[in-house]
């Protein structure tokens, strides 16, 4: 089998990166053992959470009971691989993007006539894959809580973010690492084809022998992190495309070997087809809401690294007034992160009066999202949700994307997706060109870095009908040429490398 650690798309390694990279496989491999040989059965059973609305089917590997996602209250039917329809979508969980993404293409799978199968590889805890993932996601999640420290965000993270995550003897080192990840593709059906929404199950598939593998790469700044070799890569935005194909800067000037044309392709962005469908309607309600002066709706989504709590802090303090005189309001998703909203609570003491809270009834929170797109129903006051299961704790910002006016996040995954945005400061310095691209295409504002640009694009919003108007008009023109359709396209793509 290739070594894809050493060569790059015909770019040569150096004995010292190499060396790295190897050195690297071992670490982890003494640490958390090396299962290369080992024959782990697998077990199929309907997801509890996103099973209905989404068709999604749970890829359970090894004993059930250690596995992240294994249900004992569900039961586990005589469930069989569907190979014409079936179709892998291998992800992990890092924050909530990764499994956003997964979602928007199970989503478009499912109205397509597919079977998604969700292979989290962050789940599989008996796994050597499952811990190297949980190591590296840990050390992520500590780097994004530490940026909250202006030096170390300058000095250490958005370096890191930006050039460290660039380079190609980076990706050798993954590459590696990836090859403790294939065991978990053992039985897997060889012919299923596999849509990894994170760099390391494409890569891992790509080393289990996986025959048709798509690399749906997340983010628009170029970076040799997002490399698999192997795969068919898919950018959701042109101005990621040359950068991509010659490799731009990812071993500092030297000119490289550019990828192959056939292994990158651009197909728009990721988006749920319960979005992309209903982008005229939502818009129209949008524009009719803001002309006759109703309570505008701002949805804030929260994580749970704490990173921008203080900034979604200020907006909510700025934005009391309004929400007491009924000219907006607020929808603040903090995911699976209770102790979040309790934070707001303590050190938003106003907010408790104005507050409805939605926590844990994933019924009632598909009640309040259905009701809220009804033309007569108006939302007001602060409408707070909380989900103790990650499914439902990411999908909940997807429920209540339809029936919101203004999207409030950093520019992260949700950069791409189908709504008015207002932008707040990003958390690594790649993320800052997912703002520029919504700024271009006009779904979205400029980066507001401070807190002091972030209210005055709030006021913006509320006091200007145009701001919100021409957001939701490019939305519509978006949509008619094909942006928001990437996650069809990705489905398509894998299907036609089977089909082929």
């Amino acid at each position: 089998m290739q070594d894809r650690a050493k060569k790059i798309f015909g770019n040569e390694m150096n004995d010292k990166v190499y060396r790295k990279a190897v050195k690297s496989k071992t670490k982890y491999a003494k640490k958390y053992g090396d299962d290369s040989d080992k024959n782990y059965p697998v077990t199929l059973q309907k997801n509890a959470y996103i099973g209905d609305s989404l068709g999604v089917v749970n890829v359970l590997v090894g004993e059930v009971a250690s596995n992240a996602h294994y249900r004992p209250e569900e039961s586990i039917d005589e469930l069989t691989w569907d190979t014409e329809k079936g179709i892998i979508v291998g992800n992990i969980r890092m924050g909530f993007g990764h499994y956003r993404i997964s979602m928007a293409i199970a989503s478009a799978a499912k109205s397509m006539g597919y079977v998604p199968y969700w292979m989290d590889l962050n789940s599989y805890r008996e796994t050597t894959c499952t811990k190297v993932i949980g190591a590296q996601n840990d050390l992520y999640s500590l780097g994004s809580r530490l940026s909250k420290n202006p030096v170390f965000n300058k000095l250490v993270w958005e370096p890191m973010n930006y050039e460290g995550f660039r380079a190609l003897s980076y990706n050798a080192s993954d590459q590696k690492n990836a090859e403790l990840m294939a065991s978990v593709y053992r039985n897997v059906p060889k012919e299923l084809p596999v849509v990894g929404t994170h760099v390391w199950p494409a890569q891992a598939a790509v080393h289990a022998g996986m025959k048709y593998v798509v690399n749906a790469i997340p983010d628009n700044w170029p970076m040799a992190l997002h490399l698999s070799e192997g795969s068919v890569h898919t950018i959701q935005c042109h101005n990621a495309y040359q950068g991509y194909r010659i490799l731009n800067g990812m071993q500092k000037n030297k000119v490289l070997h550019p990828m192959p044309e056939e292994s990158l392709i651009y197909t728009g962005h990721y988006i749920d087809h319960e979005l992309v469908s209903n982008v005229e309607e939502d818009c129209r309600a949008r524009i009719q809401r803001k002309l006759s002066g109703k309570p505008m709706r701002f949805l804030l989504t929260i994580g749970g690294a704490g990173a921008q709590k203080e900034i979604f802090a200020a907006i909510m303090r700025y934005l009391l007034p309004s929400i007491k005189a009924k000219r907006a309001a607020l929808y603040v998703n903090v995911g699976d992160y209770r102790n979040v909203w309790d934070a707001l609570l303590e050190e938003l003491p106003e907010m408790k009066a104005l507050a409805t809270e939605h926590m844990g009834n994933w019924k009632e929170t598909e009640n309040f999202a259905e009701s809220a797109l009804q033309d007569e129903t108006e939302i007001t006051g602060i409408h707070g949700f909380w989900h103790e299961n990650i499914f439902e704790a990411v999908y909940c910002t997807n429920l209540l994307m339809r029936s919101a006016d203004v999207l409030v996040t950093k520019p992260s995954e949700l950069a791409f997706y189908p709504i008015p945005k207002l932008f707040i400061k990003r958390v690594g310095k790649h993320e800052m060109w997912g703002a520029i691209h919504s700024a271009e295409i006009g779904d979205g504002t400029l980066e507001c870095r401070d807190i002091p640009h972030t209210l005055q694009m709030v006021e913006l919003f509320l006091t200007s009908d145009s701001l919100l108007t021409d957001m939701c008009e490019s939305i519509v023109k978006n949509k008619q040429i094909g942006i928001y359709d990437g996650a069809y396209k990705v489905v398509e793509l894998a299907f036609g490398m089977k089909n082929k």
